[in-house]
Order: C-alpha cells, then sequence, then structure tokens
C-alpha cells in the first residue's frame, strides 16, 4: 500500500493544498498542505497556536480559509460548513464540549437531530458504540453527574454515531487518564483498519504520536516543518520539530507521561522544604472539611492538608474523586458543611463570595473556558476580570490605564498576542493559561491553587508553565497543584499527598516517593493503613 501511494495511484480520503487563514494580523495557517488517506492514523503535531486546530476547522467547515483547495475523494469541493462536511463523512470530536448538562446521555447524542426517532433504538446505538468502542458510557446518565473524562467521551460517542468514513480527533485525550486513552487508540486503530477509514489525531501529546499513527505531519507557526512515517520519528526528534529547539527531559517526559522517568529523579536537586513544616504555620490549612456539590451528594469528606509557603503539594487522584469540589472551594465558589480553612492562621469562610480571594489564595481554574476567563472579551478585560478597580479613576474604569497596565503584563508573562485589545478566544491554549496565570499572580497571592495547569497544554507551553510554577514556589507562594497527570505531580511537587472519595488517604515526600505505595493509594488500596 505505501508503495502505491508512493507512486500516487490511490486516490487520497483528503486532499488539503496550500490551505491559508488569517485572524487580522495573525496568520494561522500559511499555506498548508495535508493529505490523509482511508487505513490510516495521520498525527498532527504542533505547539499550541501552531494552526493545528484550525486546519481541522477548515476541513470540517467550521472555518473558511482564505485560500488553497479541498478534495475529497478525488473531488475538489468547498465545505461551508458542518452539514457540508457530515454531507462527505467527515465527523469531528471537539476538545471543548458542546454538551447540554441536564440532558442524558442518549440525549445529547441526539442532539441535532431532526424528525421523528426511536428513543429505544438511539439507547441502544449508543450502548452498543460504547461498548465497542470501550467508552463505558451509561446511555441513561444525566450529563451533570459525570466527570469531564466521561463527558469527552460521549463526544466521541457523539461523532462515531454518524459513522463518518473520515475523522478528525482534535486532543481526544486531553481529559482521559492513560488506561483510558490506550484503550481508545486501540479499538480506534483496529477500526480504521477494519472499517478502511481516514483518521487525523490533532496532538500535542508526543506519546500518543508515536503510538497511535501512521505518519505525522508537525506544524510551527502556521506552517509545516515536517512531514514523516511515524516509525521514523522519536520523542526527542518530534519535539525538537516541534518546538524549534532542545526540550528539557523533565518537560519532554511529563509529554509522553514517562512516570518511571520523573519519579528516578525525584530526590534530585533540592531536598524537600517541609523539613520544618512542624514548627511553621502553613500558609493554607485544610481541617476536617466536609462539602457537597449542587446535586446535594458529598464531594469533600472531612479532608486535610496543610500547604506551606515556598513549597508545592501535589494532590494527586484519579479524576472524580473531589477534585473539582476542592477547587471550588478555594475559590469561593463552594461553601463547607463542616471543617475550617484558614489562610495563614485566619480562619476564612470559603462560601462567602470573594472571602478566598480577599485572604490571598489566586487559582488557576481547571477549566479555563467555564470559569477562567470570557472568550468574547479582550486580553486586557480578562487580565482585569475579578477587580475592575485597579484600572478605576474615581470609581470609573479607565481604559488607557487598562491597556497600559495589560501591556505590562503581556509582557511579563510573554503571551504571544496581537496586544492588549485582541479578542481572548484568538488566543492559543497555552497563551490564554498564561493571561490566567498573570491576572492570579499580578495580586501578590500567598496561595496559589492550580488545578490542570497543563491541561491541553503542549510540550513548550508545559515546559514554560511547570518552570513558572516552580519560580512562584521560589517567590514564596505556597502552591497547591491539583492534577489527574501523575508524572507532573512528581516532576514539581516537594510532597504528594493522595486524594481519593474525598479524603486525603496518604502523604509521601518528594524523596521518598514509592511508585507501587503511590499507585495503590491511588485505586483506594490500603487506605486504612495510609489514613
Amino acid at each position: 500500500m505505501a508503495d502505491q501511494r508512493t507512486a500516487g495511484t490511490e486516490v487520497p480520503a483528503v486532499r488539503l493544498a496550500s490551505i491559508s487563514k488569517s485572524f487580522g494580523a495573525i496568520v494561522a495557517c500559511d499555506h498548508v498542505d495535508l493529505t490523509l488517506y482511508r487505513g490510516r492514523i495521520h498525527g498532527i503535531l504542533g505547539e499550541n497556536g501552531a494552526g493545528k486546530s484550525t486546519l481541522m476547522k477548515v476541513l470540517i467547515g467550521l472555518v473558511l480559509p482564505d485560500g488553497g483547495t479541498i478534495e475529497v475523494d478525488g473531488e475538489r469541493c468547498q465545505i461551508r460548513d458542518p452539514h457540508d462536511a457530515a454531507t462527505r463523512g467527515i465527523g469531528m470530536v471537539h476538545q471543548h464540549f458542546s454538551l447540554v448538562e441536564p440532558l442524558t446521555v442518549w440525549e445529547n447524542v441526539m442532539l441535532g437531530d431532526t424528525g421523528r426517532f426511536d428513543a429505544g433504538a438511539a439507547r441502544q446505538r449508543v450502548a452498543e458504540i460504547s461498548e465497542r468502542y470501550g467508552l463505558g458510557v451509561d446511555p441513561d446518565a444525566k450529563l451533570g453527574d459525570l466527570s469531564a473524562g466521561v463527558r469527552q467521551r460521549v463526544e466521541i460517542i457523539k461523532c462515531l454515531r454518524r459513522d463518518p468514513s473520515i475523522l478528525i480527533f482534535d486532543e481526544p485525550t486531553s481529559v482521559l487518564t492513560p488506561g483510558e486513552s490506550e484503550r481508545l487508540f486501540d479499538v480506534l486503530r483496529l477500526a480504521v483498519r477494519e472499517e478502511n477509514r481516514a483518521v487525523a489525531l490533532v496532538s500535542h501529546k508526543l506519546d500518543e504520536i508515536l503510538h497511535a499513527t501512521d505518519e505525522v505531519t508537525i506544524m510551527r507557526a502556521g506552517s509545516v516543518v515536517q512531514r514523516m512515517e511515524t516509525s521514523e520519528a522519536d520523542a526527542p526528534l518530534l519535539a525538537r520539530a516541534m518546538v524549534g529547539r532542545e526540550v528539557s527531559l523533565r518537560s519532554e517526559a511529563s509529554a509522553l507521561g514517562l512516570i518511571e522517568t520523573v519519579a528516578a529523579g525525584a530526590g534530585d536537586g533540592e531536598a524537600s522544604r517541609d523539613g520544618d513544616s512542624r514548627i511553621r504555620v502553613p500558609a493554607l490549612r485544610l481541617r476536617d472539611v466536609v462539602a457537597r456539590g449542587p446535586d446535594g451528594r458529598v464531594s469533600l469528606d472531612g479532608l486535610s492538608v496543610d500547604v506551606f509557603d515556598s513549597e508545592i503539594v501535589g494532590v494527586a487522584g484519579v479524576e472524580g474523586n473531589g477534585q473539582a469540589a476542592l477547587t471550588d472551594l478555594l475559590s469561593s465558589l463552594l461553601d463547607a458543611d463542616a471543617g475550617t480553612v484558614e489562610v495563614d492562621g485566619v480562619k476564612v469562610e470559603p462560601g462567602k463570595p470573594g472571602a478566598m480571594s480577599d485572604a490571598g489564595v489566586a487559582v488557576i481554574p481547571e477549566d479555563r473556558h467555564s470559569s477562567g476567563c470570557v472568550l468574547d472579551m479582550t486580553v486586557a478585560e480578562n487580565l482585569f476580570l475579578v477587580d475592575i478597580e485597579r484600572i478605576a479613576k474615581r470609581g470609573i474604569y479607565d481604559p488607557a490605564v487598562m491597556r497600559r497596565d495589560a501591556a505590562r503584563l503581556i509582557d511579563d508573562f510573554d503571551i504571544h498576542t496581537a496586544g492588549p485589545d485582541a479578542p481572548f478566544w484568538s488566543l492559543s491554549g497555552g497563551n490564554q493559561q498564561r493571561v490566567v496565570l498573570a491576572r492570579e499572580l499580578s495580586y501578590s497571592p500567598k496561595v496559589l491553587v492550580a488545578s490542570q495547569p497543563t491541561r491541553g497544554l503542549d510540550v513548550g507551553a508545559i515546559e514554560w508553565m511547570t518552570d513558572r510554577l516552580r519560580q512562584v514556589a521560589d517567590s514564596g507562594v505556597a502552591v497547591m497543584l491539583i492534577s489527574n497527570e501523575l508524572e507532573e505531580i512528581l516532576q514539581l511537587s516537594d510532597r504528594v499527598v493522595v486524594l481519593f472519595r474525598g479524603r486525603i488517604i496518604g502523604e509521601m515526600g518528594r524523596a521518598d516517593v514509592d511508585l507501587e505505595e503511590l499507585g495503590l493509594l491511588l485505586g483506594g488500596a490500603d487506605t486504612e493503613a495510609a489514613a
């Protein structure tokens, strides 16, 4: 088959030729070529902002190109919207959810259909797809009760239900566990070969590209910089091509998911900083905290943890064990039914609006789109979203002051943007996260809560973010790192605590990490002894 492709005798499923797209002064795609063949998974790798998602949105009809041509199965065509794409057998699993929380899984999957349909048949179809692709989703579950990982699987089912012959996956595993990701790609590869589908996999994760794809196109700054068979690639080569420079071993390991590599160096460098923690007042102390979610169920069940200044405490756990509730509690979005929260020894009422922020707690939220920013506002407006008084004179908002101070933060945090007045949505994911971090740190907090801070970021952006978090701790701030990425926890943390069913059930110092024991704790094993 490879020989036929070389000879040019096989008609590609998709051929994008010289695709160009600009958003104002920002060139997202600069004469990009891409060819997809049936029976093959084609990886599209690049940093946040490299243009890979824009290219895929051109193919699905969400973005109209400024120039270039599209061919599907050898026929030149224009794809004006997603309906056009669907009629040509093209489907896309998006990185960000488009689901309705009050509806069930099967109702979300059926959204957009017209005419009468059989509810029983719809449920059965969802169950069949879930079983075939190993997604494990209950068709009758209410979406609002599901974790982010399960919601991502619902998005995948929505796409697969229409049985597209050309599939686009845009960061499909950003909220899946490593095991879930591995199962998804194993079944996907089988389906691609058996059903002769063409697949484009957009990712910044080197490990996914190396293990799930047949060939890879690497983009940087809107252009294709390299193409190769995946069998000819390795992680250092991909990282260099993607970022345009050498990448540190630790950051590369985080992007790859190389837990052993990170853990092996856990004792390197500075010793754990909690040696005198017994005689210091914690910057943040939670004692026996009990909190309930909007549905009335207990989310935090007697949680106790201390975080001291100049240290990073990593909160490890499988998604859905109280991470979101802990972040909401420290953002003043969730009240405590019992227990206490103290900042620098002073009790704080977590449910009182603005109380945690006023006490000196800054938060990088888990989902920057839902609670960290407003996409339709400008970069400058997002930088001062939570304290408009800082850019006001005599109570009147001053746009000139806002733009001036925003320009300073943009420079300090190396935010790649057209300027303070650029719409926030025009920024890459990595730069959006920099805006959130810049805003939170501009208030000189005592405590920084970083929830999933590198989710959806590429290897270069991960390197920048992890370096910045370490700098924040070095400056004297207490950092609580909440992450589902175990390698990230091991790379950055001075201490590791394990969150299971809303409680801290174990703790390890950086130099004392035992991967086997940590794995047992993550699964809830030996909780009696650990607690």
